[in-house]
């Protein structure tokens, strides 16, 4: 697996990551001992680093990776957590030293550790990214040891941009895939320039590329594919990436045909897409068992994807896709 440096943390992480959302129990329930056969898997296969956050089943998603950490001490896994979606609102009147104390304080006992390797502000709302008392508390924690380093999850590329010219933020994480390719305009190029990691999420569109899907598969209640499709938990753009589930199936099995018509299976294709462009650190698909945080880690071993399959993933945005995504986020 390559490892690259994420961002102004200096540290090398696995160019596909894990994203731990489905290990809280958000994408439907998790047995303690799936969480840690995933977490295996992921790790046997190269990766690490681990992403998560403190509201992912209420801290089930860190406590779990907590005792993984205990379990496999030397691993020297890098662990990504989130925080102020713990809030009544994730905006600037939350956004205190005070709550930031506390919000560390509880993913530092979930995860078992001292310091933080790296907290990121839950997609807060946009007025937080102007607010310099928000960035100096930040770089209170680091100093105080709670957290060694900090970024920003965002949901738009306006939003990256501001961060990235904050000096202390070390890495945005942000959704890119091949239905969702705005931040390849602006976002990648400057936080290249300005040596800030990009975390790249939602690779799959919420599974939609993996070409597994139809218009009849249905989720569980608990599974935000189901309770967030029209954007009522939260925003609308994390679950298929903000394309409408019909559209998005459809578009998808176009997709797929192309990436076999590559030889690839349309979910490696998808993440390798991700992992291959230019200014991306590392991508963090999630997984609901071993054989998935296998097969997603595999993506970081394919040679660079055909032209061909390029301009036609392009050609699909384009015609299918971009008219309906491009300019909400």
């Amino acid at each position: 697996m390559q490892q690259r440096t994420l961002g102004r943390t200096g540290r090398d992480v696995s160019a596909i990551g894990l994203g731990t959302w489905q290990l809280g129990s958000d994408w439907g329930d998790v047995a303690r001992s799936d969480a840690f056969a995933v977490l295996d898997a992921a790790y046997a296969s190269g990766v690490t680093i681990f992403d998560t956050a403190d509201v992912y089943g209420d801290g089930r998603s860190e406590q779990n990776i907590g005792e993984w950490l205990r379990a496999n001490s030397d691993a020297g896994v890098f662990v990504a957590t989130k925080m102020i979606r713990r809030a009544d609102a994730p905006d600037l009147a939350h956004a205190t030293l005070e709550n930031f104390r506390a919000w560390t304080d509880r993913s530092r006992s979930n995860l078992g550790v001292d310091t933080l390797d790296l907290v990121q502000l839950h997609c807060p709302t946009s007025d937080v990214y102007d607010a310099d008392r928000v960035f100096d508390d930040l770089d209170t924690l680091v100093a105080n040891g709670a957290i060694a380093h900090y970024g920003v999850s965002v949901e738009t590329v306006s939003e990256a941009l501001r961060a990235i010219r904050r000096p202390g933020v070390a890495s945005v994480q942000i959704i890119l895939n091949a239905f969702r390719r705005k931040p390849l305009g602006e976002a990648l190029p400057a936080a290249l320039d300005a040596g800030v990691g990009i975390i790249a999420r939602v690779p799959l569109a919420s599974g939609l590329l993996s070409g597994r899907y139809t218009r009849e598969t249905t989720f569980a209640e608990n599974d935000h594919r189901s309770y967030n499709r029209h954007g009522e938990a939260f925003d609308v753009g994390e679950t298929f990436s903000g394309v409408d589930y019909e559209t998005g199936v459809d578009a998808a099995q176009r997709f797929a045909t192309l990436a076999r018509e590559a030889g690839i299976e349309p979910a490696t294709a998808a993440l390798a897409w991700v992992a291959q462009q230019p200014g991306v650190t590392t991508v963090i698909p999630g997984a609901r068992n071993p054989e998935q945080a296998r097969a997603n880690a595999s993506a970081g071993e394919v040679g660079p994807l055909p032209q061909d399959f390029l301009d036609a993933v392009r050609d699909l945005y384009d015609e299918a896709i971009r008219p309906l995504v491009h300019d909400r986020w």
